[in-house]
């Protein structure tokens, strides 16, 4: 129960504006409730401010900095190139995530969404209270919608800092490095390692598992350890870093490795061991909200908690911590107050890399399949048949498509190569729609067209391949 002072009345509200929240806001006003959302930070939350649509920015920047100063074998001849690191900084806060984070601002707006500024504390299941600089207000409201996010981990002995960065500081960061340690070598270590790799960046990867990107395929993870070999970035595997010490505008890591201990020195260090919940300063456990020893909230297949008013998406829910999952999970929540009947199911959700090559995966992979129980063909076309890839110079990668042996239905596939993150919407919509290959060997694609090579695979799994 609320004391003390007026308390606003809302119907929905939503806290946090990222990816999950902004989507579920919208998605809630167009299904008729009457929405506002919180925000303690800046609207679009950490992925379109800090992650993903900067991160992809610089990904884009260094791609084509590399290309200029490698274009020699195509008969392109450049001298003299040089980076302008103000104007690549300024172009991607100003021209790329100001563009869409305005864009998402004016969206909300566009559909009634009501924005509060400030930060958002549960006092029970129907109330909460918005703290901000000049004060603090109470509300009142129907049902929430959780969506707060996640943050860096920062690990002991490696304090953030100056020299000691998060990747929220490495996107920032004032200056190309000229040597990179880069702690944690998952998608965002990957990602980031790749972009000072490909301004000419002396990296070193440490990472405590037996290969980088432990979440895909060797084989596909494989084609990304050549292209950081070519670039003279340095991996190391199953190593533990131990604590780093700054000296001046230099740093020493201290890690472990095949039971011996080292030190390498740069003049900057990236950790990237994963991402914690933003649910420890929300008051969630006030309003009676279940959460796991790590901080996640249980949530059924609708989204909601078990204080029935109470939902949760996005990162702070077990599963992946991908934007995209968030959205969709958003849409869920919203449809769910509404009275829908709406629920999640996560059979088609990709999951990207945006190293080079690009890996994208979707559905179950070889070991997966076995593990479901499922009888299934495994059918790999190689991008060194495909006519755009081979124009591209991009030919180090392959599509993949997972079929039943009964029925060849399409129950996954990976793609390693250009514009992966791009092609596996097809594949996806594949696996969700239950399609089967002679679904795609029969759909006519464009040539030439990489997405040509889906369709390879598809005849390969029915035996009839053309280009192999």
């Amino acid at each position: 129960m609320v004391v003390g002072d007026f308390a606003i009345e809302l119907d929905t509200v939503v806290v946090g504006s990222g990816p999950g929240g902004y989507v579920a806001a919208i998605r809630a006003a167009q299904l008729g409730q009457k929405v506002a959302i919180i925000e303690r930070d800046y609207i679009g939350g950490a992925c379109l401010n800090v992650g993903c649509i900067p991160s992809k920015a610089l990904i884009n920047a260094g791609h084509t900095y590399h290309n200029a100063k490698h274009g020699s074998f195509f008969g392109v001849e450049t001298q003299d190139i040089k980076v302008n690191w103000d104007r690549t900084q300024e172009w991607k806060d100003q021209e790329v995530v100001a563009r869409l984070t305005s864009g998402v601002e004016m969206l909300l707006k566009k559909n009634k969404v009501e924005i509060i500024e400030g930060e958002a504390f549960f006092q029970d299941e129907h109330h909460l209270r918005v703290i901000t600089e000049d004060g603090a207000q109470s509300y009142s409201f129907n049902n929430a919608i959780v969506a707060t996010g996640s943050r860096p981990i920062e690990i002991p002995g490696f304090p953030f800092g100056e020299r000691i960065l998060d990747s929220t500081g490495a996107l920032a960061i004032k200056e190309i490095p000229k040597e990179l340690v880069v702690i944690g070598g998952g998608y965002i270590g990957s990602e980031l390692a790749g972009v000072f790799a490909n301004y000419g960046t002396k990296i070193t990867i440490l990472e405590g598992a037996d290969q980088i990107i432990p979440t895909f395929e060797k084989d596909m993870v494989k084609l990304v350890e050549n292209d950081f070999k070519s670039k003279d970035v340095e991996i190391v595997t199953n190593a533990m870093a131990k604590n780093a010490t700054v000296d001046g505008d230099r740093v020493t890591v201290e890690y472990e490795a095949g039971g011996e201990t080292k030190t390498v020195e740069a003049d900057y260090v990236l950790v990237t061991v994963g991402r914690r919940p933003n649910t420890d300063e929300l008051g969630l456990d006030v309003a009676g909200v279940k959460m796991s020893d790590r901080g996640l909230v249980e949530v059924d297949k609708q989204g909601r908690t078990n204080i029935p008013s109470i939902y949760a998406i996005g990162d702070i829910v077990p599963g992946a911590a991908l934007a995209h999952k968030a959205s969709y999970e958003g849409k869920v929540a919203a449809a769910a107050i509404a009275g829908q009947a709406d629920e999640v199911d996560y059979v088609g959700m990709p999951a990207v890399c945006f190293t080079d090559p690009e890996l994208a995966s979707v559905g179950h992979t070889k070991a997966s399949a076995k593990e479901a129980g499922l009888d299934v063909k495994v059918s790999k076309f190689p991008l060194g048949g495909n006519g755009r890839a081979i124009s591209l110079d991009q030919t180090e990668g392959f599509v993949r498509l997972l079929t039943t042996k009964e029925g060849n239905i399409i129950v996954g596939g990976q793609i390693a190569g250009p514009n992966a993150s791009e092609l596996i919407g097809e594949i996806t919509l594949a696996v969700e729609s239950g399609m089967n290959a002679e679904d795609i060997a029969l759909t006519i694609h464009s040539h030439p067209s990489v997405a040509e090579a889906i369709m390879d695979t598809a005849e390969l799994a029915l035996g009839m391949p053309i280009h192999i």
